[in-house]
């Protein structure tokens, strides 16, 4: 589990950067799950957005991301989700 100040770092460090992925009408599936885990394996911290026509609640969406990938849920602002995973090779993030 993350601390308030990991946290906290991890969103500063997400302000900039822009979703890579989007979930839309069909929702989350096994494909995008290991697809974002990959890329999560590659950069550490992501941005996902959930469209307009996505049926499922984002809170929802998150959780499912953040459980099929085991990576840590950072924050949901608007229909923005940021997700965390540290790299087993690709190590970049060092958390306060």
């Amino acid at each position: 589990m993350l601390t308030g100040k990991q946290k906290r770092y991890l969103r500063s460090q997400a302000h900039h950067l822009n979703p890579i992925f989007q979930v839309g009408k069909t929702g989350v599936n096994d494909n995008m799950i290991d697809q974002i885990s990959d890329a999560l394996e590659k950069r550490e911290l992501l941005k996902i957005s959930v469209l307009q026509n996505c049926l499922e609640d984002k809170d929802e969406v998150a959780h499912a991301l953040s459980n099929g990938t085991n990576a840590e849920l950072v924050q949901i602002i608007g229909n923005t989700i940021v997700l965390y995973k540290e790299s087993t090779e690709n190590k970049q993030i060092e958390l306060p």
